[in-house]
C-alpha cells in the first residue's frame, strides 16, 4: 500500500533511517501518549471488574472481662466473648445493560489511546523526516554562499586589475568590494542554519544539543521519491490516526449515554453472607455455629435531586461534543490533504521549470568561459553568467527542497502508512447512526 509504513526509506539516507529509529526509542513525547494508553487499558480493567461479582472474608474475635461487682465473685474476673468468621458475596444483575455499556464504553476509548499513540508516532517520524529535508537545504545553501564568495573575490580580484589598467572605476571597485561581506554574511547564515537544523534533530531524538554535533550532511534527498502513486485508493483518508481516534471517541460517548440511561431504570442486586459464629473458639467448626444468608435486594431511584438528569445531559453534550469533534478532523483532513496535493503538483510544475532556468544559465556559463578561452570575451563576462547560474541552482534547490517537506506532509496527512488493526479498525457507519 501507499504511503508504506515506513514511508521515510524510500528517500534512501541510513542516517535518516537511524535518527527516526533513534527518536522512536527516545522523544519523551511518546512517553505521555504511552502513558495514557496504560491509564484506558486500566480503566478497561475497571469497568470489566464492576460486572463480575465481589467476594470479601472476615474474621475476628471479641472478648470481654465480667467486672466483680456485676456478676458477683462467682463469675467475676472470668472472661465472654465471640468469635466470627464468614464469607461475604454480592452481585449486581445488569438488567439494563449500563455495566456493559460502560466497559465498552473504556474499550472504546481504549481503542483511541492506541490510535493516539501510533499517531504521536507518525508525527514523530514526520518532524524528523522534515528537520532532516531543512538540514539538507541548510547545506546546499551553504554550498552556494561559499562559491558566490569565491567568485565575488574572483570579480573584485579583476575588478581591481582592470581599474588599475584604466578600464574601470573607483566606483566599480568599491561595488565589487561591497559584494564580499553580502556572501560572507550568506555564508554564516547557512551556517547557522545547519547549527539550528541539527540542534532540533537532536531534541527529535531525546538528546542534548551535542547530539547533533554528530550528525552528518546528509545525502542528496530525491523529491520525487515520495511523489504520489498514479490512483489514490479512496481509503486512504479513513486510514489517518486522528479520524480513527475520533470516531472511536464518538462510539465511546454513544455507550457512556447507554450507561446513563441504564441508571434511571431498578437496579437488582444479589447478596450472599455465610460463616460460623460461637462464644468458644473452640466450637466455630461445629456444624451448630454456621450461618447463611441469602437474598436479592431490588432499588429504585425516587428522588435524587437531579443528578441522574444532569449526567444523561452530560453525557449527551459529550457525545455531540465528540461529533463535532469528529466532523472538524474530517473537515481538517480534507482540506490538508487538498492543500498538499496541490503543492505538489505545483512545486512539480515550478520545478521543472527552474530546472530549464538551470540548463540555460548553463549554457551562458559554458559559453562565456569558451568566448573567453577563444579571446573573445571577458573573464568578467564569465564572472556574470556565473552568478547567474549560481542564483538558478540556490532557486532550484529551495524548490527540491519544499518538494521534499510537502511530500512527506502528504505522506503524513494520508497516514503515513497506518493501517489499524482489527480491533482498532475503522467503524463503517457515521457518527450520526449509532446515537441511541
Amino acid at each position: 500500500g501507499w504511503p508504506a509504513t515506513d514511508w521515510w526509506r524510500a528517500l534512501g539516507d541510513p542516517q535518516l533511517d537511524a535518527l527516526i529509529a533513534e527518536g522512536l526509542q527516545r522523544n519523551p513525547s511518546l512517553d505521555a501518549a504511552d502513558a495514557r494508553l496504560r491509564q484506558a487499558r486500566a480503566q478497561i480493567g475497571t469497568a470489566h471488574a464492576e460486572r463480575l461479582p465481589s467476594v470479601s472474608a472476615s474474621g475476628g474475635y471479641t472478648g470481654v472481662r465480667l467486672p466483680e461487682s456485676m456478676v458477683g465473685d462467682e463469675l467475676g474476673g472470668s472472661y465472654a466473648g465471640s468469635g466470627q468468621a464468614y464469607l461475604s458475596a454480592s452481585y449486581g444483575i445488569d438488567l439494563w445493560g449500563g455495566k456493559r455499556a460502560a466497559w465498552e464504553a473504556a474499550v472504546d476509548s481504549g481503542h483511541a489511546a492506541e490510535v493516539d499513540a501510533q499517531a504521536a508516532r507518525l508525527n514523530l517520524s514526520a518532524a524528523i523526516a522534515e528537520a532532516y529535508a531543512q538540514l539538507g537545504y541548510a547545506y546546499t545553501l551553504h554550498d552556494v554562499a561559499t562559491e558566490e564568495l569565491a567568485r565575488s573575490q574572483k570579480t573584485l580580484d579583476l575588478t581591481v586589475q582592470r581599474r588599475r589598467a584604466g578600464i574601470d572605476s573607483d566606483l566599480q571597485t568599491r561595488q565589487a568590494e561591497a559584494r564580499i561581506p553580502a556572501a560572507q554574511q550568506q555564508q554564516q547564515a547557512a551556517q547557522q542554519q545547519i547549527d539550528e537544523a541539527r540542534t532540533a534533530l537532536a531534541a527529535l531524538v531525546g538528546q542534548g544539543p551535542d547530539r547533533g554535533l554528530q550528525i552528518q550532511r546528509p545525502q542528496v534527498l530525491n523529491p520525487l521519491a515520495l511523489q504520489l502513486p498514479g490512483v489514490l485508493p479512496s481509503a486512504l483518508l479513513g486510514r489517518r490516526p486522528d479520524i480513527v481516534a475520533a470516531r472511536w471517541r464518538v462510539e465511546a460517548a454513544n455507550r457512556q449515554i447507554h450507561a446513563a440511561k441504564a441508571q434511571f431504570y431498578p437496579s437488582l442486586n444479589l447478596t450472599a453472607l455465610g460463616g460460623v459464629v460461637s462464644s468458644e473458639v473452640d466450637q466455630l467448626l461445629k456444624s451448630g455455629s454456621t450461618f447463611a444468608f441469602l437474598g436479592p435486594a431490588l432499588s429504585l431511584p425516587i428522588f435524587d435531586g437531579g443528578r441522574l438528569r444532569a449526567n444523561l445531559d452530560k453525557t449527551d453534550a459529550q457525545y455531540d461534543l465528540a461529533v463535532a469533534d469528529y466532523n472538524q478532523s474530517v473537515v481538517n483532513a480534507l482540506r490538508d490533504v487538498a492543500d498538499q496535493v496541490n503543492a505538489v503538483r505545483s512545486l512539480a510544475s515550478q520545478a521543472a521549470a527552474q530546472q530549464q532556468a538551470v540548463d540555460t544559465a548553463r549554457a551562458a556559463h559554458d559559453l562565456a568561459e569558451q568566448r573567453y578561452r577563444a579571446g573573445i570575451g571577458s573573464y568578467l563576462e564569465v564572472l556574470v553568467v556565473e552568478e547567474q547560474l549560481l542564483v538558478s541552482q540556490q532557486r532550484l534547490a529551495e524548490l527540491q527542497s519544499r518538494q521534499i517537506l510537502v511530500s512527506v506532509r502528504l505522506s503524513q496527512s494520508l497516514g503515513g502508512g497506518f493501517t489499524p488493526s482489527a480491533d482498532t479498525a475503522t467503524l463503517a457507519t457515521s457518527p450520526d447512526s449509532t446515537h441511541s
